[in-house]
């Protein structure tokens, strides 16, 4: 496979070409509305993986696309609480079905990288609750 545009279907008008950057976004998307995924992962630069959110879809994946086949990579953080592998089928699935129903490519393969757990911070300190219960 190359990282070049797909030849998706040659028709009698011109070529379909999708660009990879479009399949890269199509799975982003697909990935964050898995339930329990806090955003996408920059990558592990200096040992930290950064939280790109929900603005940056297309860092944290990488695709490999050809003439009718597409795999993809994509890196995330996960919130703390739940099951990294159900999390991980579903991006698997819903990234497939995405990308798959837009395009018409077939997806061999998707790979999840889980980069980091994200804890959701607490506005209140204990210390702000002791005084309150006072």
């Amino acid at each position: 496979m190359s990282t070049l545009a797909a030849d998706y279907e040659k028709t009698d008008m011109g070529t379909i070409q999708i660009a990879p950057e479009v399949i890269e976004i199509i799975a982003g998307l697909a990935t964050v509305e898995v339930q329990g995924v806090a955003g996408m992962s920059g990558g592990l630069a200096g040992g930290i993986a950064e939280l790109l959110g929900r603005k940056n879809l297309s860092k944290g994946v990488k695709v490999e696309v050809g003439q009718r086949e597409a795999a993809v990579d994509v890196s995330i953080i996960v919130e703390y609480g739940n099951r990294i592998p159900e999390i991980a089928s579903d991006i698997q699935r819903n990234v497939k079905r995405s990308i798959e129903t837009m395009t018409g490519l077939q997806v061999v393969e998707v790979n999840v990288h889980i980069h980091d757990v994200h804890f959701k911070s607490n506005d209140k300190t204990d210390d702000d609750e002791a005084l309150r219960v006072k």
